[in-house]
C-alpha cells in the first residue's frame, strides 16, 4: 500500500433498524483480489482482514453476539456500534467484541461514564475513532473533536484506535496524517501514535484470542544473576523484597 499500511480490514456493517440482516460468511481475500499489493517500503504483502460491525439500537440485537453463531466466528474483528447509553454499558461490560464505536458524525446523547469504560479498558476492549467524517464535513468534524475529547476526558488516551472506514481512496490518509489528527481529539502524541499502530496491534491480538482461546500468557525468562540472588537470600529478606 503506498499510503503506508501494512494491514487493512474489509468491513461488513449490519443495521439491524434498517431491516432484518443475517450475518453471513465473510468474503476471502482471494476472491476479491488476484494477487494482494506489496507494503511499500517491504517485500511483505498487505494483510488484509475481515470485520464485522453490528449496529444496536435495541438491546434485543445484542443477543445475537452472545450466541455461538459459527458465522461470527469465522471474523477477525467484531466490533459494536451501540446507540444509547444502556446500550454502550452492556457492550463495554459483558459483550465478546473487540471494538467499540463512538459516533461522530452527531452529537452523542448520552454522556461517558468512568465505570463502563474502565471496564472495557480492563478487557482489553478497544474505542475507535473515525477521521473520515472529520475531512468530508465541517458540521461532522466538530462532533467528531467534541465526542472525542468526552471520550478522552474519561479514558485518559487509553485504548483508543483511530480509523476510516473510507469507501473512496481519497478518503485515505497516511498513518502519520491520522496521527496528527490524533492531536485534534485530545491525544497526547504518543497515544496519537499508538492509535494507529501498537493499539491496532492489540485489537487484532485481542479478535485472534477470542476465536481460539481464553487469553494469552506472557512467559519472561529470568536471568541468571537474579536466580542466583534469589536462591542466596535469607528468608527474612526474600520477604522483604517480595513485599
Amino acid at each position: 500500500f503506498s499510503v503506508g499500511y501494512s494491514a487493512v480490514a474489509l468491513n461488513h456493517v449490519i443495521d439491524f433498524k434498517e431491516k432484518k440482516q443475517e450475518i453471513v460468511k465473510p468474503i476471502s481475500p482471494s476472491d476479491m483480489f488476484p494477487s494482494l499489493p506489496i507494503v511499500q517500503g517491504t517485500s511483505k504483502r498487505i494483510k488484509v482482514l475481515t470485520r464485522l460491525t453490528l449496529v444496536v439500537s435495541d438491546p434485543s440485537h445484542c443477543n445475537l453476539l452472545r450466541s455461538t453463531s459459527a458465522n461470527i466466528r469465522l471474523y477477525d474483528i467484531i466490533a459494536v456500534f451501540p446507540k444509547t447509553e444502556k446500550l454502550f454499558h452492556i457492550a463495554c461490560t459483558t459483550l465478546d467484541v473487540d471494538l467499540v464505536c463512538i459516533n461522530v458524525t452527531e452529537k452523542l446523547p448520552f454522556y461517558f461514564r468512568r465505570p463502563p469504560v474502565n471496564m472495557a479498558i480492563d478487557r482489553g476492549i478497544y474505542f475507535e475513532l473515525l477521521y473520515t467524517p472529520a475531512i468530508k464535513d465541517s458540521t461532522m468534524r466538530r462532533y467528531t473533536i467534541s465526542n472525542a475529547i468526552s471520550l478522552m476526558q474519561i479514558c485518559k488516551g487509553k485504548n483508543i484506535v483511530i480509523s476510516s472506514a473510507a469507501e473512496r481512496p481519497l478518503e485515505l490518509r497516511g498513518p502519520y496524517d491520522v496521527a496528527n489528527l490524533g492531536l485534534l481529539f485530545g491525544l497526547s502524541e504518543s497515544e496519537a501514535k499508538a492509535a494507529v499502530s501498537t493499539n491496532c496491534r492489540a485489537t487484532m491480538l485481542h479478535g485472534e484470542t477470542r476465536k481460539s482461546a481464553c487469553g494469552v500468557v506472557y512467559t519472561v525468562k529470568k536471568s541468571r544473576k537474579v536466580e542466583e540472588e534469589e536462591t542466596t537470600l535469607p528468608a527474612c529478606k526474600k520477604a522483604k523484597t517480595q513485599a
